[in-house]
């Protein structure tokens, strides 16, 4: 029989293939449009402990299908510090789980259904006018274009068995020992390296086996490279983002290299394995089907999805218990002295077991807020290019906006409606110095950012210095502990002066200075008068309650309520 290379293979091989990675893509963005914002926000909740991390990569994966979109998510979550490193790296090992249930669906035998399938959802997202239904609708779409592009592309590679040259090279493709097993890992590992998609991936394999192409052995080999290669693109997504970041990246790779290191010595004990478990999904994948007179073996995709779920599965039951040794390995990576410094994005006195007790509650709030206005004096050291200061003005401030969340986020959860109103109030004045060192930490990063951008002359270096000693003293009104010296004195000055003779001495500068250095001191002014303010308002705030006369209440009302209850065997009387 003639085989017209392009008609019989061209086309639907390359148009095979075209369609499914469009319907992957179709389906992921349908699917991600409804909820990658709720599964973000879910994955930031509910990533706590490692099991947690582990169950929640796997469900979130599972929904969005794309183990690719959610490392990346990840590393993104990391980057900005929402996400701890230990359990970041659980979080990857659900996600190579998941996105075997997405293998699972392909390997069903709904090709011919496929096509028209794909056409009904194609005209609902036509015609739909909710931007719900649509996304639905887009969802659905390439959901059943994977199934068509899959049926086309195993029509399309039929025919290559009666092409004596091609079997040939093939056959030097056979796992049927470990040389050429590695030979097929890493074949596989570059191709999903180049498309990013390990789905995709693990698509053209099954497509080759359920045509007969690649024995079923070979198909499940190849399956393994893939779990390898999608490793790339979380990595490409980490490099030029935070050092942890990096190693959340660093720990899909190592993770999924040390699975296959493992596995590959027991792949042909797990073959027979294998050949057991399917004789309860159909049978021997290696004996044929006839369908309209030709041969196909729809069993491969079956048996390739089946063990890319129980390898992942196994992989993270095997290194699950070695979470923290990654933790511990990965956290050295790129390690230098700067690491050692304090980590503001994370809280050292919100101690969720506090949170029931107010007497004990509030003062470890107090602490966590002195702390973050610590964290934003830094800021003046980083304008002095100190030695001490922190190496990255922008990463210390998102440490901060970090914890100024952390901070507002636990004060508001001690708010109980059966509170008294006097802790009520103190509750909400500690939210609004919360909020007060907020604003006063982005005033200093903006001070910090800006002297630093700015090479100035000398005579506008000295205004900038009086400007900085000035901020040094007024942020002593909130920080008595502020470990900065004295500041010098101008000569012939006794006290700093008031931002508005800073204001008139820049403009006074004249060709002393040029424009852009001018204009950079009166932003920096303006600034420090924002601080300035700031700095008063929490003042203000701190006085307008009287916190310890509220925590000894608070403390007496705890003492007396079990000795009430032991005298009278009754409920405690609600506080007033």
């Amino acid at each position: 029989m003639d085989i017209d290379i392009f008609k019989d293979i061209l086309v639907p091989v390359i148009g095979g293939l075209g369609i499914f990675m469009l319907g992957l893509d179709f389906m992921a963005n349908g699917i991600q449009a409804l909820s990658v914002n709720r599964m973000r926000a879910f994955l930031a909740k509910a990533a706590g402990t490692p099991i947690k991390g582990v169950l929640a990569g796997t469900l979130i994966t599972g929904v969005i299908q794309s183990s690719t979109a959610m490392s990346v998510m990840v590393v993104g979550l990391v980057n900005a510090g929402v996400i701890a490193l230990r359990p970041a790296i659980s979080v990857i090992m659900g996600a190579n789980i998941g996105t075997t249930l997405g293998n699972g669906l392909i390997a069903l035998p709904l090709g011919p259904l496929g096509l028209i399938l794909a056409g009904v959802f194609s005209l609902v997202y036509c015609f739909a006018k909710s931007e719900k239904v649509k996304n639905i609708a887009l969802a659905c779409m390439g959901f059943a274009l994977i199934f068509y592009g899959l049926n086309l592309m195993t029509g399309g590679l039929r025919p290559l068995r009666n092409l004596p040259e091609v079997m040939a090279l093939l056959q030097t493709l056979t796992a049927d020992s470990y040389v050429n097993l590695l030979k097929c890992v890493f074949i596989a590992a570059g191709v999903t390296a180049m498309i990013h998609s390990s789905s995709a991936t693990i698509g053209i394999v099954m497509g080759l086996g359920a045509a007969g192409i690649l024995d079923w052995t070979t198909a499940v080999a190849f399956s393994l490279g893939a779990d390898l290669g999608t490793t790339i693109t979380s990595w490409m997504a980490s490099l030029n983002l935070s050092k942890n970041a990096k190693r959340t990246a660093y720990a899909h790779i190592s993770f999924n290299i040390i699975g296959v290191c493992i596995t590959i010595p027991l792949f042909f004990v797990s073959m027979q394995v294998l050949e057991w478990a399917m004789q309860f999904f159909g049978g021997d994948p290696a004996i044929p089907v006839i369908v309209d007179g030709k041969e196909t073996f729809p069993l491969v995709p079956v048996a390739v999805g089946l063990y890319s779920t129980f390898f992942n599965i196994f992989n993270t039951l095997l290194l699950f218990p070695f979470i923290g040794v990654f933790e511990r390995v990965l956290s050295r990576v790129g390690h230098t002295d700067a690491d050692d410094a304090e980590d503001f994005s994370t809280p050292r006195f919100l101690d969720r077991k506090l949170a029931g007790d107010f007497a004990k509650a509030i003062p470890a709030v107090q602490q966590e807020t002195a702390r973050h206005l610590q964290a934003g004096a830094m800021f003046l050291d980083i304008a002095r290019s100190s030695k001490k200061a922190p190496p990255d003005p922008g990463e210390h401030y998102l440490a901060t906006d970090i914890l100024s969340r952390d901070i507002r986020a636990y004060t508001a959860e001690l708010m109980k409606e059966d509170l008294p109103y006097d802790q009520l109030d103190l509750i909400a004045s500690l939210i609004e110095e919360a909020d007060f060192t907020a604003a006063l930490t982005e005033s200093m990063h903006q001070v910090a950012r800006r002297v630093r951008r700015e090479k100035f002359s000398g005579p506008a270096q000295t205004i900038v210095d009086v400007a900085l000693s000035k901020l040094d003293v007024s942020l002593r009104e909130i920080l008595p502990t502020y470990g900065i010296s004295n500041p010098q004195m101008p000569a012939g000055h006794v006290n700093l002066p008031e931002v508005e003779e800073l204001r008139a001495r820049t403009l006074a500068l004249g060709p002393n200075a040029g424009a852009a250095e001018r204009g950079t001191i009166l932003a920096l002014l303006g600034s420090i008068e924002r601080a300035e303010i700031l700095i008063h308002r929490i003042d203000a705030e701190r006085k307008s309650v009287n916190r310890q006369s509220v925590l000894a209440r608070a403390s007496a009302r705890k003492e007396a309520r079990p000795q009430s209850m032991g005298d009278t065997g009754l409920s405690p009387v609600p506080a007033e």
